[in-house]
């Protein structure tokens, strides 16, 4: 294994991975919805799973952004986070930008 391929990994490892729950379509024109279940207020739509994927990708981005903008924490993530009636729980790790720095 290369050296950037050990570093890249260390690095994914530390990263902050939040519980994410999808809900699926249940009747025609409706959308998945994903919920952040240990990052408040990070809820959002998507036409399909991928979609929805990105999407609550962008909100938590979004959300973790303000908060480091303001001074404030970002949530601590917990691995123990459930919600009996998702369909799906994936991590889905948090990418933020602030500033030109990459956090």
């Amino acid at each position: 294994m290369s050296e950037n391929t050990c570093r890249s990994l260390r690095y994914y490892e530390h990263m902050l991975r939040y519980q994410v729950a999808f809900h699926f379509p249940h009747a025609q024109g409706e959308m998945v919805v994903a919920e952040a279940l240990d990052f408040p207020g990070a809820v959002s739509q998507g036409f399909d799973l991928p979609d929805a994927r990105l999407m609550i990708a962008s909100a938590m981005e979004d959300l973790a952004e303000l908060l480091l903008e303001a001074g404030k924490p970002l949530p601590t993530p917990n691995p123990d986070a459930s919600v009996a009636d998702a369909d799906l729980i994936e991590l889905v790790p948090l990418s933020v930008h602030v500033g030109a720095a990459r956090v």
